[in-house]
């Protein structure tokens, strides 16, 4: 048993069963892909791959307990590796950052050139997609962390951490009635068609629930996942917008006005997370703190290690 088989066996299921596919993906021939899964086949006893005829078609049985062990073993190998990059270059490498577009808009571009000043040789590359997306980006080692709202919370094989809390703001154009309202209620804007976030992303689902628990129906007249969109719609006259509090910038939507609405949909909460037993360079630890500086270094290990403990259990 050789790591390159156990390479061989984890990107034919990433790539769909297509050995072609794995193939280029790894920069190697077919048949060499093809003969290496047979030889560890004949190794373990047992088929990982259903197939027909030469075509692979799936997992085994005993092929889904053995894909569990390869992408564990592979992990701790890249682990491995990236220890020894991080101790020979402290100030160097790449940073991947899963996130929705609301925090790669709003959020971190004060973070990210923050950061770009003090490690000016880390190349930072942003992933965007909704939140079970950008879960699955690290999960799947295409990222180092994930940063969206509470869906991410208690997705398995996550370590997840409060970074702040935010309220959503209604946006209207200037002269809105709304803007007269002493206090605005559901019923108020019941009235009204309504801009807002894709359900998947940004607080929807407290939206939802706030308008569901009241006996009310929402009118959404747009979806969108975009801020910018919404807004845009908004000064169209399609309706009254519902964004997060961060997506409006007085000074740039000067067409529009503002609102809070903590009082209607409650606060949410910005998480980052990053998948368990993963190792984390130093320089991400900081690009963590910087955007949460509650979270050191040590609470961070500390989270770690309570995680560890809980997966012994």
């Amino acid at each position: 048993m050789n790591l390159h088989q156990l390479r061989f066996v984890r990107e034919a299921v990433r790539q769909n069963f297509n050995l072609t596919d794995a193939a280029k993906a790894l920069t190697t021939s077919q048949p060499g892909v093809s003969k290496s899964i047979l030889e560890l086949e004949q190794e373990l006893g047992v088929d990982i791959f259903e197939r027909h005829g030469k075509r692979l078609r799936g997992l085994t049985e005993p092929g889904r307990t053995v894909l569990q062990s390869v992408e564990l073993i592979i992990r701790e190998i890249e682990s491995i590796q990236r220890i020894g990059k991080e101790f020979a270059a402290q100030d160097s490498g790449n940073l991947t950052i899963a996130t929705t577009h609301t925090q790669a808009r709003y959020a971190l571009p004060k973070v990210v050139q923050a950061f770009a000043q003090q490690f000016p040789k880390v190349r930072i590359s942003l992933l965007q997609g909704n939140p079970q997306q950008v879960a699955e980006m690290v999960l799947k080692d295409q990222s180092d962390l994930v940063i969206a709202t509470e869906a991410i919370a208690d997705i398995p094989g996550l370590i997840s951490l409060p970074c702040y809390q935010w309220e959503h703001v209604l946006v209207v154009p200037p002269g809105h009635p709304l803007l007269q309202s002493a206090s605005i209620t559901l019923h108020d804007l019941a009235a009204y068609p309504l801009i807002t976030y894709d359900s998947a992303f940004a607080g929807r689902s407290k939206i939802d629930c706030a308008f569901s628990d009241c006996g009310l129906q929402a009118d959404v007249q747009l979806e969108a996942i975009d801020a910018d969109v919404i807004k845009t719609y908004v000064e169209c006259g399609l309706g009254i917008g519902i964004i997060a509090g961060m997506a409006f910038d007085s000074q740039r939507d000067t067409g529009l006005r503002a609102i809070p609405a903590g009082h209607l949909f409650g606060s949410n909460v910005s998480r980052i997370a990053f998948r368990r037993g993963a190792y984390l360079r130093s320089y991400v630890y900081t690009f963590i703190e910087l955007l949460a500086p509650a979270l050191t270094r040590d609470l961070i290990e500390q989270a770690m290690l309570g995680a560890a403990h809980r997966g012994d259990d």
